[in-house]
C-alpha cells in the first residue's frame, strides 16, 4: 500500500468532483424518492396478498 499516491489519488478525485445545482439535486432526490416508494409499495402489496391468502400467518 503506497500511502502517498493513494493520498494524491483521493486528492485528485476531490479535485474533480463539483457539488450539483439545485436542478440536479433535485432530480436525484425525486428519483430516488421515487424508488423508495416503490420498493415499499411492492413489500405492501407482497404483504397484502400474504394476508389474504389461506394458511399464511403475516407477521
Amino acid at each position: 500500500m503506497n500511502v502517498p499516491y493513494d493520498l494524491t489519488s483521493y486528492i485528485r478525485v476531490l479535485k474533480l468532483a463539483s457539488t450539483p445545482d439545485w436542478e440536479e439535486f433535485s432530480q436525484i432526490a425525486k428519483i430516488a424518492g421515487a424508488g423508495i416508494l416503490l420498493v415499499g409499495l411492492i413489500g405492501f402489496i407482497i404483504f397484502a396478498l400474504m394476508t389474504f391468502v389461506p394458511g399464511s400467518k403475516p407477521v
